[in-house]
C-alpha cells in the first residue's frame, strides 16, 4: 500500500470525479463512541497479514497538535506498531524520513489533530483515505496512510497556529484516549 502521494493523486484525491478509485472513499464525523466501530472496518479491510502501522502526526511543542505524539505514546506503551510519539515525534520537520520506516504492504492509518466548525469540536473526521497532514496550517506535506483519524481539537480561526498553540490539553488528552482505547477495542492486544 502507498503511504504518500504524488501530485496528480493528490489532484485526483481532492477531485471526486477526477478518478474511481476516488469515488470508492469516503470521509465522515463520527463521535468518540463511534470510533471503534471505524477501526473494526479497518481490522476487517486490512485483515491480519501484517499488523496496521499507526502513525501519528504532530510534536509536544504546540498543545492541540501534541494528539497524536499522545496517541502515539499510548498505542507504543500497548505493544502496537506506532510511528510519532511524545519521545520521537513524526511532525512537518521529519515526516519523510518517518515514512520510511513503515513495512511495505502494512496497512497504514494516519492519525493527526485538525481544526473544524464550532459545532465539530470534539468529534472525528474519518475516513478510508490518506490523511493531509499540516493542510490547515498550509503546509505542502505528503499525504499518509490508508486511513485517517482526524481529531477536531478546536475551532479553525484566522490564525490556525495561534488556535492550536491555545487549545485546551485536557480535551486533547481526552481525545486521545479516546482513539488509543478505540484501537484497543477493535484490535487484539499485541502483548500481555
Amino acid at each position: 500500500m502507498d503511504h504518500s502521494r504524488n501530485d496528480a493523486e493528490a489532484a485526483s484525491l481532492a477531485n471526486p470525479s477526477a478518478s474511481k478509485a476516488s469515488k470508492d472513499g469516503y470521509w465522515k464525523k463520527v463521535s468518540g463512541r463511534q470510533l471503534p466501530a471505524f477501526f473494526s472496518e479497518i481490522r476487517e479491510e486490512a485483515g491480519t497479514a501484517l499488523p496496521c502501522v499507526f502513525v501519528c502526526i504532530g510534536t509536544d511543542r504546540s498543545t492541540g497538535d501534541a494528539l497524536g505524539p499522545l496517541v502515539g505514546s499510548m498505542l507504543a506503551e500497548a505493544g502496537y506498531s506506532v510511528i510519532g510519539t511524545l519521545e520521537h515525534p513524526c511532525d512537518a520537520s521529519n515526516l519523510v524520513q518517518r515514512l520510511a520506516e513503515i513495512p511495505a504492504g502494512a496497512p497504514v492509518v494516519g492519525i493527526d489533530a485538525c481544526l473544524g466548525q464550532p459545532s465539530s469540536v470534539g468529534l472525528y473526521q474519518v475516513s478510508n483515505r490518506p490523511i493531509f497532514p499540516g493542510k490547515s496550517l498550509g503546509k505542502n506535506l505528503p499525504l499518509v496512510g490508508d486511513y485517517t483519524v482526524a481529531a477536531i481539537v478546536n475551532a479553525d480561526g484566522p490564525r490556525q497556529y495561534a488556535v492550536l498553540q491555545t487549545t485546551s490539553l485536557n480535551r486533547v488528552i481526552g481525545m486521545a484516549r479516546e482513539i488509543a482505547a478505540a484501537v484497543q477495542a477493535a484490535f487484539p492486544p499485541v502483548r500481555a
